[in-house]
Protein backbone atom coordinates (compact mmCIF):
# COMPACT_ATOMS: atom_id res chain seq x y z
CA UNK A 1 0.00 0.00 0.00
CA UNK A 2 1.34 3.13 -0.52
CA UNK A 3 -0.16 6.54 -0.37
CA UNK A 4 2.31 8.71 -0.62
CA UNK A 5 -0.64 11.10 -2.91
CA UNK A 6 -2.87 11.87 0.04
CA UNK A 7 -0.33 12.67 2.64
CA UNK A 8 2.86 13.27 1.34
CA UNK A 9 2.73 16.02 -0.61
CA UNK A 10 6.27 17.79 0.81
CA UNK A 11 9.00 15.41 0.74
CA UNK A 12 11.84 16.39 2.45
CA UNK A 13 14.42 15.16 4.54
CA UNK A 14 14.13 14.91 8.34
CA UNK A 15 16.46 14.19 11.06
CA UNK A 16 16.58 13.59 14.94
CA UNK A 17 18.14 11.80 17.98
CA UNK A 18 17.05 8.67 17.98
CA UNK A 19 18.41 7.47 21.48
CA UNK A 20 17.61 8.80 24.39
CA UNK A 21 18.82 12.40 25.83
CA UNK A 22 22.19 11.41 28.28
CA UNK A 23 25.80 10.38 28.49
CA UNK A 24 26.13 6.73 27.26
CA UNK A 25 28.37 4.41 25.16
CA UNK A 26 26.65 5.91 21.48
CA UNK A 27 24.14 8.09 20.56
CA UNK A 28 22.46 7.88 17.35
CA UNK A 29 21.35 10.25 14.61
CA UNK A 30 18.75 9.23 11.58
CA UNK A 31 18.48 11.02 8.54
CA UNK A 32 16.23 9.89 6.03
CA UNK A 33 14.77 11.25 2.71
CA UNK A 34 15.70 12.36 -0.89
CA UNK A 35 18.69 13.99 0.14
CA UNK A 36 19.72 12.02 3.20
CA UNK A 37 23.05 10.85 1.18
CA UNK A 38 23.76 14.34 0.03
CA UNK A 39 23.85 16.00 2.76
CA UNK A 40 25.60 13.23 4.48
CA UNK A 41 27.96 13.15 2.08
CA UNK A 42 28.93 16.96 3.20
CA UNK A 43 30.06 16.15 6.69
CA UNK A 44 31.28 12.68 6.47
CA UNK A 45 35.04 11.83 5.86
CA UNK A 46 36.39 8.69 5.35
CA UNK A 47 38.81 6.29 3.69
CA UNK A 48 35.94 5.69 0.85
CA UNK A 49 34.17 8.25 -0.81
CA UNK A 50 30.76 8.94 0.12
CA UNK A 51 29.31 7.37 -3.17
CA UNK A 52 31.66 4.40 -3.04
CA UNK A 53 29.51 2.83 0.40
CA UNK A 54 27.91 -0.06 -0.34
CA UNK A 55 24.35 0.04 0.66
CA UNK A 56 23.56 -1.45 4.79
CA UNK A 57 27.06 -1.38 5.01
CA UNK A 58 29.09 0.31 8.39
CA UNK A 59 31.49 2.45 7.37
CA UNK A 60 34.13 4.05 10.41
CA UNK A 61 34.81 7.75 9.77
CA UNK A 62 34.31 11.67 11.35
CA UNK A 63 32.01 13.93 11.02
CA UNK A 64 33.53 17.06 9.52
CA UNK A 65 31.88 20.87 9.76
CA UNK A 66 32.46 22.28 6.24
CA UNK A 67 32.53 25.80 7.25
CA UNK A 68 35.88 25.29 8.76
CA UNK A 69 37.19 21.56 8.59
CA UNK A 70 37.05 21.15 12.30
CA UNK A 71 36.66 17.32 13.23
CA UNK A 72 32.94 17.09 15.29
CA UNK A 73 33.23 13.64 16.06
CA UNK A 74 34.92 9.92 15.35
CA UNK A 75 31.98 7.55 14.38
CA UNK A 76 30.53 4.83 12.49
CA UNK A 77 28.39 5.58 9.45
CA UNK A 78 25.38 3.09 8.04
CA UNK A 79 24.25 4.22 4.53
CA UNK A 80 20.73 2.29 3.52
CA UNK A 81 19.26 2.99 0.10
CA UNK A 82 15.47 3.02 -0.04
CA UNK A 83 13.27 1.15 -0.27
CA UNK A 84 14.52 -1.97 1.91
CA UNK A 85 14.92 0.55 4.73
CA UNK A 86 12.65 1.21 7.62
CA UNK A 87 11.06 4.43 6.19
CA UNK A 88 10.99 3.18 2.47
CA UNK A 89 13.56 6.09 2.02
CA UNK A 90 17.49 6.82 1.53
CA UNK A 91 18.74 6.79 5.31
CA UNK A 92 21.61 7.50 6.45
CA UNK A 93 22.41 6.50 10.34
CA UNK A 94 25.45 7.99 12.39
CA UNK A 95 26.32 6.37 15.30
CA UNK A 96 28.35 8.41 17.73
CA UNK A 97 30.08 9.23 20.89
CA UNK A 98 26.83 9.34 23.32
CA UNK A 99 27.18 12.96 24.87
CA UNK A 100 24.44 16.01 24.64
CA UNK A 101 26.54 17.83 23.37
CA UNK A 102 27.95 15.97 20.79
CA UNK A 103 24.92 14.69 19.10
CA UNK A 104 23.55 18.36 19.27
CA UNK A 105 26.65 19.44 17.38
CA UNK A 106 26.53 16.63 14.83
CA UNK A 107 22.23 17.09 14.45
CA UNK A 108 22.72 20.96 14.31
CA UNK A 109 24.81 20.27 10.76
CA UNK A 110 22.88 18.12 9.81
CA UNK A 111 20.06 20.66 9.71
CA UNK A 112 22.34 23.03 8.29
CA UNK A 113 23.50 21.02 5.58
CA UNK A 114 19.50 20.84 4.57
CA UNK A 115 17.79 18.66 6.87
CA UNK A 116 14.48 19.46 9.04
CA UNK A 117 14.04 18.46 12.45
CA UNK A 118 11.47 15.25 12.11
CA UNK A 119 7.98 15.88 14.33
CA UNK A 120 6.81 12.94 16.75
CA UNK A 121 7.02 9.35 15.11
CA UNK A 122 7.56 10.79 11.90
CA UNK A 123 10.18 8.02 10.95
CA UNK A 124 7.18 5.50 11.75
CA UNK A 125 4.64 7.55 10.09
CA UNK A 126 6.76 7.76 6.85
CA UNK A 127 6.94 3.89 6.99
CA UNK A 128 3.16 3.73 7.37
CA UNK A 129 2.69 6.01 4.29
CA UNK A 130 5.48 4.70 1.92
CA UNK A 131 3.93 0.76 2.73
CA UNK A 132 6.46 -0.57 5.14
CA UNK A 133 3.82 -1.31 7.37
CA UNK A 134 0.18 -1.12 8.24
CA UNK A 135 -1.24 1.54 10.48
CA UNK A 136 -1.76 -1.23 13.63
CA UNK A 137 1.81 -2.10 12.98
CA UNK A 138 3.04 1.17 13.28
CA UNK A 139 1.11 1.73 16.41
CA UNK A 140 2.94 -1.84 17.55
CA UNK A 141 6.03 0.13 17.75
CA UNK A 142 5.03 2.80 20.36
CA UNK A 143 3.80 -0.56 22.03
CA UNK A 144 7.35 -2.39 21.84
CA UNK A 145 8.55 0.95 23.15
CA UNK A 146 7.05 1.34 26.36
CA UNK A 147 6.40 -2.30 27.35
CA UNK A 148 6.85 -3.20 30.57
CA UNK A 149 7.16 -6.99 31.06
CA UNK A 150 8.15 -9.84 28.64
CA UNK A 151 4.47 -10.55 27.94
CA UNK A 152 3.45 -7.06 26.90
CA UNK A 153 6.88 -6.82 24.81
CA UNK A 154 5.89 -10.02 23.01
CA UNK A 155 2.39 -8.93 22.25
CA UNK A 156 3.54 -5.66 20.97
CA UNK A 157 5.94 -7.68 18.42
CA UNK A 158 3.51 -10.15 17.33
CA UNK A 159 1.37 -7.19 16.13
CA UNK A 160 4.62 -5.35 14.62
CA UNK A 161 4.97 -8.68 12.80
CA UNK A 162 1.26 -8.52 11.37
CA UNK A 163 -0.64 -10.98 12.92
CA UNK A 164 -3.65 -8.59 14.31
CA UNK A 165 -3.26 -7.24 10.74
CA UNK A 166 -3.63 -10.54 8.89
CA UNK A 167 -6.88 -11.60 11.02
CA UNK A 168 -8.50 -7.94 10.34
CA UNK A 169 -7.35 -8.07 6.88
CA UNK A 170 -8.81 -11.79 5.93
CA UNK A 171 -11.78 -10.71 7.72
CA UNK A 172 -12.37 -7.45 5.45
CA UNK A 173 -11.60 -9.44 2.36
CA UNK A 174 -14.52 -11.55 3.11
CA UNK A 175 -16.92 -8.90 3.11
CA UNK A 176 -15.29 -7.15 0.08
CA UNK A 177 -15.15 -10.30 -1.71
CA UNK A 178 -19.52 -10.82 -0.92
CA UNK A 179 -20.44 -7.48 -1.86
CA UNK A 180 -18.40 -7.86 -4.89
CA UNK A 181 -20.40 -10.91 -5.62
CA UNK A 182 -23.73 -10.05 -4.23
CA UNK A 183 -23.24 -6.58 -6.49
CA UNK A 184 -22.52 -8.51 -9.74
CA UNK A 185 -25.72 -10.58 -9.53
CA UNK A 186 -27.91 -7.61 -9.24
CA UNK A 187 -26.07 -5.36 -11.58
CA UNK A 188 -24.91 -8.30 -14.52
CA UNK A 189 -28.23 -10.84 -14.49
CA UNK A 190 -27.93 -11.51 -17.91
CA UNK A 191 -24.60 -13.06 -17.59
CA UNK A 192 -23.88 -16.81 -16.03
CA UNK A 193 -22.63 -15.21 -12.72
CA UNK A 194 -23.54 -18.08 -9.75
CA UNK A 195 -26.55 -16.79 -7.87
CA UNK A 196 -26.29 -15.65 -4.49
CA UNK A 197 -29.60 -16.66 -1.87
CA UNK A 198 -29.95 -14.62 1.39
CA UNK A 199 -29.04 -17.45 3.05
CA UNK A 200 -25.06 -17.50 1.84
CA UNK A 201 -25.08 -13.93 2.49
CA UNK A 202 -26.57 -14.67 5.95
CA UNK A 203 -24.01 -17.57 6.88
CA UNK A 204 -21.09 -15.47 5.69
CA UNK A 205 -22.26 -12.63 7.70
CA UNK A 206 -22.59 -14.82 10.94
CA UNK A 207 -19.40 -16.40 9.79
CA UNK A 208 -17.02 -13.19 9.76
CA UNK A 209 -19.15 -11.54 12.94
CA UNK A 210 -17.98 -14.88 15.23
CA UNK A 211 -14.52 -14.20 13.68
CA UNK A 212 -14.62 -10.23 14.81
CA UNK A 213 -16.43 -10.99 18.27
CA UNK A 214 -13.49 -13.50 19.12
CA UNK A 215 -10.61 -10.54 18.33
CA UNK A 216 -12.51 -8.24 20.31
CA UNK A 217 -12.96 -10.56 23.77
CA UNK A 218 -9.12 -10.33 23.55
CA UNK A 219 -9.24 -6.76 24.58
CA UNK A 220 -9.56 -6.67 28.00
CA UNK A 221 -6.59 -9.43 28.31
CA UNK A 222 -4.53 -6.96 25.84
CA UNK A 223 -4.78 -4.07 27.58
CA UNK A 224 -3.89 -5.26 30.86
CA UNK A 225 -0.60 -6.16 29.49
CA UNK A 226 -0.14 -2.46 27.35
CA UNK A 227 -1.39 -0.40 30.01
CA UNK A 228 -1.09 -2.01 33.04
CA UNK A 229 -3.02 -2.36 36.48
CA UNK A 230 -2.94 0.35 39.15
CA UNK A 231 -3.12 -1.49 42.69
CA UNK A 232 -2.82 0.75 45.85
CA UNK A 233 -1.72 -0.82 48.91
CA UNK A 234 -3.52 0.65 52.05
CA UNK A 235 -4.53 -0.29 55.79
CA UNK A 236 -3.95 1.33 58.97
CA UNK A 237 0.15 2.36 59.74
CA UNK A 238 1.94 -0.79 61.04
CA UNK A 239 -0.18 -3.33 59.06
CA UNK A 240 3.03 -4.23 56.40
CA UNK A 241 2.56 -2.10 53.42
CA UNK A 242 5.79 -1.28 52.69
CA UNK A 243 7.35 -4.70 54.05
CA UNK A 244 4.72 -6.15 51.01
CA UNK A 245 5.75 -3.25 48.78
CA UNK A 246 9.71 -4.93 49.16
CA UNK A 247 8.61 -8.23 48.63
CA UNK A 248 6.55 -7.65 45.60
CA UNK A 249 9.60 -5.88 44.45
CA UNK A 250 12.17 -7.83 45.77
CA UNK A 251 14.23 -4.81 46.91
CA UNK A 252 14.32 -2.47 49.63
CA UNK A 253 11.91 0.58 47.77
CA UNK A 254 10.29 1.28 51.19
CA UNK A 255 10.93 2.51 54.54
CA UNK A 256 10.10 -0.39 56.89
CA UNK A 257 10.28 0.49 60.93
CA UNK A 258 8.43 -0.32 63.84
CA UNK A 259 7.27 3.10 64.23
CA UNK A 260 4.07 3.57 62.68
CA UNK A 261 3.41 6.39 60.18
CA UNK A 262 6.84 6.29 58.72
CA UNK A 263 5.60 6.52 55.22
CA UNK A 264 4.52 10.07 54.65
CA UNK A 265 4.50 9.98 51.17
CA UNK A 266 2.89 7.72 48.48
CA UNK A 267 5.89 5.15 46.62
CA UNK A 268 5.63 3.57 43.87
CA UNK A 269 6.75 0.54 41.98
CA UNK A 270 5.99 -1.67 38.77
CA UNK A 271 6.18 -5.29 39.17
CA UNK A 272 5.59 -8.29 36.59
CA UNK A 273 2.95 -10.41 38.28
CA UNK A 274 2.39 -13.40 35.57
CA UNK A 275 3.34 -10.89 32.74
CA UNK A 276 0.47 -8.03 33.99
CA UNK A 277 2.90 -4.85 34.74
CA UNK A 278 1.67 -3.31 38.26
CA UNK A 279 1.93 -0.34 39.51
CA UNK A 280 1.82 -1.11 43.19
CA UNK A 281 1.67 2.17 45.11
CA UNK A 282 2.75 2.28 48.67
CA UNK A 283 0.62 4.62 51.11
CA UNK A 284 0.78 6.27 54.06
CA UNK A 285 -1.26 4.50 57.18
CA UNK A 286 -4.52 5.56 57.33
CA UNK A 287 -5.77 6.80 60.74
CA UNK A 288 -6.91 9.85 62.51
CA UNK A 289 -3.61 11.56 63.69
CA UNK A 290 -3.15 15.63 64.96
CA UNK A 291 -0.19 15.68 62.63
CA UNK A 292 -0.24 18.11 59.78
CA UNK A 293 2.42 16.38 57.18
CA UNK A 294 0.93 12.55 57.83
CA UNK A 295 -2.82 14.00 57.70
CA UNK A 296 -1.43 14.57 53.99
CA UNK A 297 -0.32 11.63 53.90
CA UNK A 298 -3.62 10.15 54.83
CA UNK A 299 -5.49 11.75 52.51
CA UNK A 300 -3.21 11.36 49.35
CA UNK A 301 -3.52 7.39 50.41
CA UNK A 302 -7.73 7.68 50.18
CA UNK A 303 -7.57 9.33 46.73
CA UNK A 304 -5.13 6.61 45.47
CA UNK A 305 -7.18 3.96 46.88
CA UNK A 306 -10.35 6.26 45.02
CA UNK A 307 -8.52 6.17 41.67
CA UNK A 308 -6.63 2.96 41.49
CA UNK A 309 -8.20 -0.26 39.52
CA UNK A 310 -7.07 -2.47 42.20
CA UNK A 311 -7.11 -2.10 46.19
CA UNK A 312 -5.24 -4.23 48.69
CA UNK A 313 -6.31 -3.58 52.40
CA UNK A 314 -3.84 -5.02 54.57
CA UNK A 315 -4.82 -6.15 57.88
CA UNK A 316 -2.25 -6.42 61.14
CA UNK A 317 -3.46 -10.04 62.15
CA UNK A 318 -1.85 -9.29 65.53
CA UNK A 319 -3.87 -6.32 66.37
CA UNK A 320 -6.74 -7.89 64.94
CA UNK A 321 -9.51 -6.63 63.58
CA UNK A 322 -9.62 -2.80 64.74
CA UNK A 323 -12.00 -0.09 64.08
CA UNK A 324 -9.78 2.03 61.35
CA UNK A 325 -9.53 -1.52 59.59
CA UNK A 326 -13.45 -2.17 59.05
CA UNK A 327 -14.05 1.63 58.32
CA UNK A 328 -10.96 1.32 55.32
CA UNK A 329 -13.24 -1.96 54.32
CA UNK A 330 -16.49 -0.49 53.96
CA UNK A 331 -14.34 2.87 52.10
CA UNK A 332 -13.50 1.08 49.45
CA UNK A 333 -16.96 -1.18 48.55
CA UNK A 334 -17.64 -1.08 45.27
CA UNK A 335 -13.60 -1.88 44.07
CA UNK A 336 -11.69 -4.65 42.54
CA UNK A 337 -9.74 -5.33 46.19
CA UNK A 338 -7.71 -8.17 47.98
CA UNK A 339 -7.87 -8.26 52.23
CA UNK A 340 -4.45 -9.38 53.19
CA UNK A 341 -4.12 -10.90 56.72
CA UNK A 342 -0.85 -10.07 57.41
CA UNK A 343 1.81 -10.58 59.96
CA UNK A 344 0.57 -14.46 60.49
CA UNK A 345 3.94 -15.38 61.44
CA UNK A 346 3.17 -13.73 65.01
CA UNK A 347 -0.41 -13.62 65.22
CA UNK A 348 -2.62 -16.65 67.05
CA UNK A 349 -4.81 -19.13 64.93
CA UNK A 350 -7.54 -18.16 66.62
CA UNK A 351 -7.12 -14.22 65.95
CA UNK A 352 -6.34 -15.10 62.37
CA UNK A 353 -9.80 -17.01 62.24
CA UNK A 354 -11.59 -14.46 63.98
CA UNK A 355 -11.05 -11.65 61.30
CA UNK A 356 -11.73 -14.07 58.83
CA UNK A 357 -14.89 -14.35 59.78
CA UNK A 358 -15.80 -10.97 60.41
CA UNK A 359 -14.41 -10.12 57.07
CA UNK A 360 -16.74 -12.64 55.87
CA UNK A 361 -19.55 -11.10 57.32
CA UNK A 362 -19.02 -7.94 55.30
CA UNK A 363 -17.33 -9.13 52.12
CA UNK A 364 -17.00 -11.33 49.60
CA UNK A 365 -13.67 -9.86 48.16
CA UNK A 366 -10.52 -12.70 48.22
CA UNK A 367 -8.80 -12.93 51.26
CA UNK A 368 -5.07 -13.83 51.28
CA UNK A 369 -3.08 -14.95 54.68
CA UNK A 370 0.51 -13.79 54.24
CA UNK A 371 3.46 -13.38 56.15
CA UNK A 372 6.26 -10.97 54.68
CA UNK A 373 8.97 -12.47 56.86
CA UNK A 374 9.16 -15.97 55.13
CA UNK A 375 6.81 -14.81 51.59
CA UNK A 376 3.82 -16.75 52.37
CA UNK A 377 0.84 -16.08 50.22
CA UNK A 378 2.86 -14.21 47.92
CA UNK A 379 2.17 -17.03 45.06
CA UNK A 380 -1.68 -16.73 45.79
CA UNK A 381 -2.00 -12.70 45.57
CA UNK A 382 -0.18 -13.09 42.10
CA UNK A 383 -2.37 -15.61 40.81
CA UNK A 384 -5.43 -13.72 42.40
CA UNK A 385 -4.64 -10.65 40.69
CA UNK A 386 -3.87 -12.73 37.46
CA UNK A 387 -7.72 -13.99 37.74
CA UNK A 388 -8.81 -10.56 38.54
CA UNK A 389 -7.82 -9.00 35.38
CA UNK A 390 -6.82 -11.76 32.94
CA UNK A 391 -9.01 -14.54 34.34
CA UNK A 392 -5.70 -16.32 34.32
CA UNK A 393 -5.19 -16.47 30.50
CA UNK A 394 -2.42 -14.28 29.38
CA UNK A 395 -0.68 -16.29 26.50
CA UNK A 396 0.40 -14.19 23.71
CA UNK A 397 2.61 -17.64 21.62
CA UNK A 398 -0.41 -18.22 19.55
CA UNK A 399 -3.39 -15.97 20.12
CA UNK A 400 -4.52 -12.54 18.44
CA UNK A 401 -4.85 -10.12 21.27
CA UNK A 402 -6.18 -6.36 21.15
CA UNK A 403 -4.17 -3.82 22.96
CA UNK A 404 -5.51 -0.67 21.54
CA UNK A 405 -8.54 0.98 22.20
CA UNK A 406 -9.12 2.67 18.41
CA UNK A 407 -8.63 -1.01 17.05
CA UNK A 408 -11.35 -2.25 19.47
CA UNK A 409 -14.24 0.54 18.94
CA UNK A 410 -13.35 -0.40 15.16
CA UNK A 411 -14.39 -3.51 15.80
CA UNK A 412 -17.06 -2.97 17.88
CA UNK A 413 -18.25 -0.95 15.20
CA UNK A 414 -17.97 -3.64 12.08
CA UNK A 415 -19.99 -6.57 14.43
CA UNK A 416 -22.58 -3.59 14.93
CA UNK A 417 -23.14 -3.30 10.99
CA UNK A 418 -22.90 -6.87 10.36
CA UNK A 419 -25.87 -6.66 13.17
CA UNK A 420 -27.46 -4.83 10.68
CA UNK A 421 -27.03 -6.55 7.65
CA UNK A 422 -28.40 -9.68 9.91
CA UNK A 423 -31.77 -7.75 10.79
CA UNK A 424 -32.28 -6.46 7.44
CA UNK A 425 -31.99 -10.27 6.18
CA UNK A 426 -34.49 -11.52 8.84
CA UNK A 427 -36.77 -8.40 7.90
CA UNK A 428 -36.57 -9.72 4.64
CA UNK A 429 -35.25 -6.42 2.81
CA UNK A 430 -33.48 -7.60 -0.61
CA UNK A 431 -29.81 -7.57 -0.87
CA UNK A 432 -28.79 -4.29 -2.26
CA UNK A 433 -30.00 -2.80 1.18
CA UNK A 434 -27.91 -5.63 3.23
CA UNK A 435 -24.97 -4.87 1.28
CA UNK A 436 -24.57 -1.26 2.84
CA UNK A 437 -24.19 -2.69 5.92
CA UNK A 438 -21.90 -4.98 5.14
CA UNK A 439 -19.95 -2.17 3.12
CA UNK A 440 -20.45 0.09 6.54
CA UNK A 441 -18.54 -3.24 8.34
CA UNK A 442 -15.80 -3.26 5.63
CA UNK A 443 -15.10 0.42 6.21
CA UNK A 444 -14.65 0.06 9.97
CA UNK A 445 -12.30 -2.47 9.50
CA UNK A 446 -10.31 -0.68 7.22
CA UNK A 447 -9.64 2.44 9.69
CA UNK A 448 -7.49 -0.64 11.78
CA UNK A 449 -4.95 -1.42 8.96
CA UNK A 450 -5.25 2.57 7.47
CA UNK A 451 -6.81 1.67 4.38
CA UNK A 452 -9.63 3.59 5.21
CA UNK A 453 -8.59 6.04 7.71
CA UNK A 454 -8.92 9.80 7.93
CA UNK A 455 -5.82 11.83 7.92
CA UNK A 456 -6.67 13.72 11.27
CA UNK A 457 -6.78 9.92 12.83
CA UNK A 458 -2.83 9.44 11.26
CA UNK A 459 -1.83 12.74 12.87
CA UNK A 460 -3.10 12.26 16.12
CA UNK A 461 -1.48 8.57 16.49
CA UNK A 462 1.80 9.22 15.45
CA UNK A 463 1.78 12.75 17.39
CA UNK A 464 1.84 10.42 20.46
CA UNK A 465 5.05 8.73 19.57
CA UNK A 466 8.46 10.10 20.55
CA UNK A 467 11.09 12.14 18.25
CA UNK A 468 13.40 9.71 16.48
CA UNK A 469 10.94 6.77 15.86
Amino acid sequence: MNINEKWYENIDTIAAISTPYGTGGIGIIRISGPDAFKIAEKIFRSRKNFSDIKSHTVTHGKIIDPSNGNMVDDVLLTKMKGPHTFTGEDTVEVNCHGGIVVLRNVLSLVFRCGARAAAPGEFTKRAFINGRMDLAQAEAVIDLINSKTEESSRAAAAQLEGRLSQNIRNARRKLIELIAHIEAVIEYPEHDIEDITGEMVYKSILQVKGELRKIAESFERGRVLREGVTAAIIGKPNAGKSSLLNALAGSSKAIVTDIPGTTRDIIEEYVNIRGIPVRFLDTAGIRSTDDPVESIGVEKAKAAAAEAELVIAVLDAKAGLEPEDMEIIKATAGKKRIIIINKTDIAGEDSIIRIKESIRDITDSPVIITSMEDGTGLDILADTIDEMFAGGKINVNNEVLITNARHRQNIEDAITSLKSAEAAYTGGLPLDFITIDIKESAEALGKITGESVSEDVVEEIFSRFCIGK
